[in-house]
This record gives structure tokens, sequence and C-alpha cells, in this order.
């Protein structure tokens, strides 16, 4: 059973509803330790300073800032501690508003809160009355020494809250060198584009989607640890640019009318499909071989088979879909 990481009270008017609040998110990602390459040893990184690089210990560290070229200020963790929020326990909601008119690029991390055992009916009251009302809550709360601004919001039989950025570390959009100007789009173009987005348009499945490339990592770690020789496949090839749009969507519309790659491949690899045209996945390679014999092949294989017969978007591929493009192409 997970451990909550924060406890207090949402308040809201003259109502205080006590809850606990779980980690919704686990992070996936493959983390490598460091060492020396020849020897094997492990790699320690070390505090130093000064033209000597002499150590220093953590007790001994203060921190700075730049207030000026080259003049510092420095502030000790008791300085810093001085002027840390209150350990409130207590989120203050302040508005409520339409969740549609909140930008998802404001949201940062999400958690579940649960209700404590004896508030279940203040709860059950706060979450069916934001659901009713089609509003989320605005509020904020302190975590772990740090104010955060936060929504809260009705899933299911729980309440989600999603911290978010303040205003001010949302960057402007004036910070991107280049944006589209006023161009023109064809009603065909505009028509073949619809029609492509509606072909690909299905319910929302979070299932569907796997981290691939983490995937290949573990994969790579077990055949290593299992003492198999990798194969590398050579870098594939650039995609060439779109000369002609409209040709591009329409030959992706007759590439999902003639039973492609469709909603079973990445979003990615269709739009390598489009990019390129629509050309044909598979290009020439070895004809009649076995249906059967790709699923008892090694990943770094099936890449290699996969460039020898030409697969296109196979660098982008899960281990289940080169078998299947291979399958199909034999």
């Amino acid at each position: 059973m997970a451990r909550a990481v924060w406890s207090g009270t949402i308040s809201f008017g003259l109502v205080g509803v006590p809850v606990k609040l779980f980690s919704a998110i686990e992070q996936k990602d493959v983390h490598f330790h460091e060492f020396e390459e020849g020897t094997g040893e492990r790699i320690h990184h070390q505090l130093v300073a000064g033209d000597d690089n002499h150590p220093v210990e953590r007790d001994d560290v203060v921190k700075g800032y730049e207030v000026a070229k080259g003049r510092w200020v420095t502030l000790t963790p008791e300085e810093l501690e001085a002027v840390e929020p209150g350990r409130s326990r207590t989120i203050d909601i302040e508005d409520f508003v339409d969740l549609h008119e909140v930008d998802p690029i404001y949201f940062e991390r999400t958690y579940y809160l649960a209700p404590e055992e004896a508030a279940e009916r203040q709860y059950t009251l706060l979450r069916d009355a934001l659901a009713t009302a089609e509003r989320v809550a605005i509020g904020r709360f302190v975590m772990r020494t740090k104010q955060y601004l936060a929504t809260i919001r009705p899933s299911e039989e729980l309440l989600l809250l999603s911290t978010m950025y303040f205003p001010d570390e949302v960057r402007p959009r004036s910070v991107v060198d280049h944006r589209p100007g006023k161009v023109t789009v064809g009603k065909r173009e505009r028509d073949a584009a619809l029609q492509l987005i509606e072909s690909l348009s299905s319910p929302w499945d979070p299932d569907r989607y796997h981290d691939t490339y983490r995937e290949r990592v573990e994969e790579l770690i077990a055949q290593k640890a299992a003492g198999k020789e990798i194969l590398t496949p050579e870098p594939e090839e650039d995609v060439a640019p779109v000369t002609d749009l409209l040709e591009a969507l329409q030959a992706s519309l007759e590439a999902q009318r003639g039973g492609g790659r469709g909603r079973k491949g990445s979003g990615r690899g269709r739009r390598r499909t489009a990019q390129a045209g629509g050309r044909t996945a598979a290009a020439g390679g070895r004809r009649g071989a076995g249906r059967d014999r790709f699923g008892d092949m090694s990943k770094a294989e099936l890449d290699a088979e996969a460039k020898r017969q030409g697969i296109r978007g196979r660098s982008k591929m899960g281990k289940d879909e080169l078998v299947e493009a291979l399958r199909k192409a034999s």
C-alpha cells in the first residue's frame, strides 16, 4: 500500500475536509550508474572548491545567488529557513473555475486526494458538488517547505490534485524565434487533413501507448546480462521532406483505407508515413519465409532483418510491432 506524501485539510468557506495526498505518478525511467571504462570501477562524485580542488563537506556548503556579474550573495540554511512559507496543513481554496479555461501548460504533477476515515461525508459533498457544477477548485498549500498552486477536480470516486506552475514560470510565446505567419491553406488540403484526423480518431485508451524506448533499453540490458551478442543496427536514413502537401495527405488517406498501420502504429509513425508521401512501409525483402520464425528473434535481430527488408519506421517500433511488420512483409 502506498504511503501518503502529505496530510492536511481542504478548506472552502467554513467547511474543512481532512485528506491525505498520494502520488499518482510513478516515473519508469531506466537509471544508470557510472563506471570507468576498462576497469569497471564505480565513479564517485565529490564536492571540491578552489584552484586546488580541495574536498568540501556537505555541511560546509552554503547557497549563493549572482546579483551582478561576478558578485554573489551567499545565504545560510538558517537565513533561508526564516523566509520559508509557514508549515501550514491547509489547502486554501480561493476560486472555482471551468477546467476548460485552464491551459494544460500550467499543470505540473498529479496526486490522488483521499479522505481521512472520519471525513468521508464532507469529501463526498465536495467531490459531487464539483462534478455537478462542472468546476475545479483553485487553491494553495505548502508541502516540504514549498508553496504550490493547485487544482482539485473530481475523477470517478476520488479527487485529483494537480500542482501548477505560477504565471511567471510559464514562458511567453515570444521566446519562439519563428512563428507561423499569415498562410492560406486551400480547402482541399484542409478537407483532406480533417478526413485523415477522422480516420485516425478513436476513444482514448491509455493502455494503447507504451514507452518503446524504455522497453528496448530494458531488453538490451537483459540480453547483455545473459551474455548474448548485441547487433547494432545502422541509423535509419532521414525522411524526405514534403514537396506536395495535398499529395502527401491523400496518400496517407489511401494508406488508411488500404489497411495500413492505422491505429496500431504510433502517432509518430503515422506522421512519418505522411511526410514520405505515403510510400509503402516495406520495400523488397525475402518472400515466402516462415511466418513464425520472427517470434523467436531478439529485438536486435528483428532490427537488422527489418533494415535488410527496407521496412520504414522500424527505429520507432517495439518488438511486437517489428514482428508484425516483418510477417506482413514476408
